[in-house]
């Protein structure tokens, strides 16, 4: 299947190359050093990062003091700073931790929780919707499937970076993840589903005024219609699942939160608002289990709904 582009701030020349150079070759120092060593780095980079950049650990703890309101100021700062913490851990383990996710050698690693239901259906050989948060290692799940054989396409964002992104792209399919351009993913998506290909998508995203409001921790979040209405026109189970951390190292539960079934829409007055916030709230049920794990610094609430303006009077 064709992967074709489509980038509005595609950066190449000169600088996008040596940006790619710098790139590939602290990928190339990371291979080098065992990854324990990596992550007890990422971990004290953290640090760095709170210090420097307090603006990122700024907004994480005025997105946590807005969605967990019961907790008190020190327990949102601990949050915050364990935030930074993951996602510089994270960071590492997507440049070194790939090559560990083989058939032979998974086990190592990951520990599948609530996985039963989802492999029936896969292994049923009928369409199938992974949905997943910006929460622990998220790309992980797509690996894992890859690599034990199953066909999965995720649907990403390109790069701006034409040559990062060629890298990036490359590297996944290396590894038996396919990667489509998100801009092209819904005219292929059908067809997708349709050849028995599981489809993941990060299910979190602020999709703007356009989007479809609904709840998420008690504020209304822009959400994209796309895989609502995928599910509707295919009737595709959604299963929302989820990696998350376990312990200090490159160890990972993987599990699914909820299943949305095509029954259960069908009877419904709005089936796009209850998919879009069904699959939300599952996402959200995830982030409360270990919400150190989600990524604060995302401007999920961006977007707001429009107001309705209030009839003048004597109107």
């Amino acid at each position: 299947m064709a992967n074709t582009i489509h980038r509005v701030k595609a950066k190449t020349g000169l600088i996008a190359w040596l940006q790619y150079a710098l790139v590939r070759f602290a990928v190339a120092m990371l291979r080098a050093i065992p990854l324990g060593w990596n992550l007890g780095i990422a971990r004290h980079l953290a640090k760095g990062w709170a210090r420097f950049m307090p603006r990122h650990r700024n907004l994480a703890i005025n997105h946590l003091t807005e969605s967990f309101p019961e907790k008190c100021p020190r327990e949102i700062e601990r949050i915050a700073d364990a935030c930074l913490e993951h996602w510089t851990m994270l960071a590492v383990e997507i440049v070194c931790a790939p090559d560990l996710i083989t058939r032979t050698t998974w086990f190592r690693h990951v520990r599948l929780v609530g996985f039963e239901e989802t492999l029936e259906l896969i292994l049923s050989g009928r369409p199938l919707i992974f949905a997943a948060g910006h929460y622990g290692h998220f790309e992980l799940p797509g690996h894992l499937l890859a690599a034990l054989g199953f066909d999965i396409a995720a649907v990403m964002r390109p790069l701006d970076n034409v040559y990062l992104n060629r890298f990036v792209v490359a590297t996944r399919r290396r590894h038996g993840l396919r990667l489509i351009d998100k801009k092209g993913a819904m005219t292929q998506a059908e067809q997708i589903l349709a050849n028995g290909t599981m489809l993941a998508f990060i299910a979190d995203q602020n999709a703007g005024r356009k989007g479809i409001f609904v709840d998420f921790f008690g504020r209304p979040a822009s959400t994209y219609k796309s895989i609502g209405l995928l599910a509707m026109a295919t009737e595709t189970p959604i299963a929302v699942g989820y990696a998350r951390r376990i312990g200090s190292g490159f160890e990972y539960e993987i599990g699914v939160e909820r299943i949305l079934h095509p029954h259960e829409w069908k009877d419904q007055d709005d089936p796009l608002r209850w998919i879009t916030q069904t699959y939300t709230a599952a996402i959200e049920s995830v982030v409360r289990a270990r919400p150190e794990q989600y990524l604060w610094i995302h401007k999920r609430w961006k977007s707001k709904p429009k107001q309705r303006r209030k009839p003048r009077l004597g109107a």
